[in-house]
């Protein structure tokens, strides 16, 4: 979510709201670090560090800290989720609470305009008792939307990194699949040559691109974009399947159809030269083995779960990637 804007708002709303933040998890938690609650006064509240009783107990402390009279500085709570919660899950969360007033609208105002550029990090120093001062940390390799906290200090990632999905295709299961994918963390880019192809109205994370050379749409996709090909035309879908695998930049293409369309498609892309690895590099039939059914909601649930499942995966890969060549990191000196 955006959560500089929804907290600046919500201090527009009711002159102060406060922040709870997963800034570490030991074991078992119901939510990863860098999940946040943002409270308001009256108890009302957006996001969620995973419910329960957790969160309620979040939510209660918040409503307290904004009942002082003097806005209170970062309080941070080591959580077991075992007996001391009267819950199972084993783990242990740090939790961080803030209080946020009039007097700091300015810093989360500009917090927001930084999240409005898209995303960024920061880095802030603990000192108890004290406000956290968020600077900005590019050196920072922090995932977007997670927060560590270590060395005495806690670096955070905001902002929204969706991963890039251009779509082909505006039949009936594109459609299912484009509604499916609404609240997931993918941005849609929907191509299709026909006129009157897409419906009136779509979801906020989806674009439409009427465009009758459509194959050429991959020129918009940036690098590790998904590639997914359904349109109403073999031939078509050929074409489009055949750019993307030689393009040989893109984290995964997909293609709908039966087993029987997936060998005629390998065959005729050798014949073509497509080089690499094609079998490996084409996924067809596409979504998640074992769901048998035809209907295109089932067959859209079943993508984009699939989908999910290998965004996160080429996440973790490069992860792994950025650890094992780390860049040099803008920290603040100890003790400044």
């Amino acid at each position: 979510m955006q959560v500089w804007q929804r907290l600046l708002d919500a201090i527009d709303q009711h002159s102060k709201a406060a922040m709870a933040t997963l800034v570490a998890i030991r074991g078992s938690a119901p939510r990863e670090a860098g999940a946040r609650i943002i409270v308001m006064p009256d108890g009302s509240f957006t996001g969620t560090i995973g419910g329960g009783t957790l969160e309620w107990r979040a939510i209660a402390e918040a409503q307290r800290a904004m009942a002082q009279a003097a806005a209170p500085g970062l309080a941070l709570s080591s959580i077991a989720l075992g007996p001391e919660l009267g819950q199972c899950c084993g783990g242990r969360v740090e939790l961080a609470l803030e209080v946020f007033g009039m007097e700091r609208r300015q810093e989360v105002k500009a917090l927001a305009e930084a999240e409005a550029r898209g995303p960024f990090r920061t880095r802030a120093q603990i000192f108890e008792g004290k406000p956290l001062v968020r600077a900005i940390a590019p050196g920072s390799s922090v995932p977007i939307g997670s927060a560590t906290l270590h060395g005495g200090a806690i670096e955070e990632g905001f902002g929204e990194d969706p991963r890039a999905l251009f779509l082909f295709g505006a039949g009936h299961v594109g459609r299912a699949l484009v509604l499916a994918l609404a609240p997931l963390p993918f941005a849609v880019t929907w191509i299709d040559p026909r006129p009157d192809a897409f419906p009136a109205l779509v979801p906020a994370n989806c674009r439409c691109v009427r465009q009758e050379d459509a194959p050429e749409a991959l020129g918009a996709a940036p690098d590790g974009a998904f590639v997914l090909v359904m349109t109403h035309s073999h031939a078509l879908d050929l074409a489009i399947v055949h750019k993307a695998l030689a393009a040989c930049r893109f984290g995964y293409v997909g293609l709908i159809g039966s087993a029987s369309k997936r060998a005629r498609f390998l065959r005729l892309l050798g014949e073509a030269g497509v080089e690499g690895d094609v079998s490996a590099a084409l996924h067809s039939p596409i979504g998640l083995p074992g769901i048998r059914s035809k209907l295109p909601a089932v067959i859209a649930a079943s993508v984009a779960s699939d989908l999910l499942i290998r965004d996160e995966a080429v996440r973790r890969a490069a992860l792994v990637e950025a650890d094992a060549h780390p860049k040099l990191s803008l920290r603040s000196p100890r003790g400044s």
